[in-house]
């Protein structure tokens, strides 16, 4: 077996999932707050326009980079969104953006590569970049500084090895923004950025920044599964520099051929005509987020950071526990309400809890009801 796979750590908001399903088979009733997955259905248009390539037997294989269509629709919308200037033939469309991060570390990393990464940070980058022969290279955030990247101990990390810095914001799992400053010192460190921005669209306090307002010299990782709920079309994409499009593409070819047809003519259609669905999506999301906020400071959970976007909230716990893991599946299993232990997100994740507010506000009410009442029996 590839002794990398040993180095990989398990995807625990998965396993909370798997038994939270168990559950429910066995006839108990359990609320979802644990996965990051919109409980929106897709907007009308995309549903038609998925409708419509079917008919029109629009159900073969595409260019490898994906339609061109869509690549300068997304090269629009990132000159609409960000005031910058993308080339259409820079865009790879991939199924999901799962792929892309996949293709990007790939180019970039060769084996004992080491890759800069936030700790907490979403759980599966560190094992994409073992999977790819690649280094994490964690830096610590912290809630007092909240959590941000701290500029210079990144810059500290740098070694000869260092081929890529990994950023996310709207982070997961604690919905943070990076400030533009702190964007722009990242761009100044001689390091290729790879930016993940699917979280943006969904920001209620600031502005979504694109890593192309600061630097060329970057791989965005970006795609539809959160912003238009269209997580089960599997459509994402990645932007990068010409000089990688080669490499890139026989990739592409040889490993995924090209994206789903369909879902890349629902894709057109989401970024030309779904702004007014998001919008309404993004203030449901906020109505959940604020309601959540204040119910949970009531119930004694302490939230460092108010989340600026995405739809998590990073709650410290160590006033109940000094073992999240064991908190969470407790919590599944007593108040049969499913949250993620920070320890999925990194070491730095120990005594947070991640709650999803990724569900209709009446189940959020139940949800938390049922947290309350566990926490008033709860023995440490």
């Amino acid at each position: 077996m590839n002794p990398q796979i040993g180095k990989m750590s398990p995807f625990i908001v998965m396993e909370v999932l798997e038994r939270a399903n168990e559950l429910q088979r066995h006839g108990v009733d359990v609320i979802h707050l644990e996965v990051g997955e919109p409980d929106f259905d897709v907007p009308e248009c995309v549903s038609q326009a998925s409708v419509e390539a079917m008919r029109k037997s629009k159900t073969h294989y595409t260019h490898s980079l994906g339609d061109f269509a869509l690549r300068q629709a997304i090269a629009d919308f990132y000159r609409q969104e960000y005031n910058v200037s993308v080339n259409p033939d820079c865009i790879v469309v991939t199924s999901g953006s799962s792929p892309a991060i996949l293709l990007a570390l790939m180019v970039l990393c060769e084996a004992g590569g080491e890759v800069i990464m936030s700790n907490p940070g979403y759980a599966c980058y560190r094992n994409f970049v073992l999977a790819c022969n690649g280094v994490p290279v964690d830096v610590p955030l912290c809630a007092e500084n909240g959590f941000q990247f701290d500029v210079d101990a990144v810059r500290r990390a740098i070694t000869s090895k260092t081929r890529t810095i990994f950023i996310n914001s709207p982070m997961n799992p604690t919905g943070t923004l990076l400030s533009p400053k702190v964007m722009a010192d990242l761009a100044q460190l001689g390091i290729p950025i790879l930016s993940d921005e699917i979280y943006h669209g969904l920001v209620y306090v600031g502005k979504a920044h694109s890593m192309l307002e600061y630097t060329d010299d970057a791989f965005i990782l970006n795609g539809f599964s959160k912003r238009f709920a269209m997580t089960g079309l599997r459509l994402g994409y990645l932007i990068a520099p010409q000089k990688y499009m080669r490499s890139l593409q026989i990739l592409q070819q040889n490993l995924f051929i090209c994206a789903p047809s369909q879902a890349q003519y629902a894709g057109i259609a989401a970024l030309q005509s779904a702004a007014a669905d998001v919008a309404a999506m993004r203030q449901t999301y906020n109505e959940r987020r604020l309601y959540m906020i204040d119910r949970l400071r009531q119930m004694g959970f302490i939230i460092h950071t108010e989340p600026q976007g995405a739809f998590y909230i990073f709650a410290d716990v160590t006033r109940f526990t000094n073992d999240s893991y064991r908190f969470a599946f407790d919590i599944l299993e007593k108040a049969h309400v499913g949250v993620t232990p920070g320890t999925d997100f990194g070491s730095n994740g120990q005594g947070f809890i991640r709650f999803s507010y990724a569900n209709s506000l009446e189940n959020i009410k139940i949800a938390l009801d049922r947290i309350a009442g566990y926490l008033s029996n709860f023995v440490c």
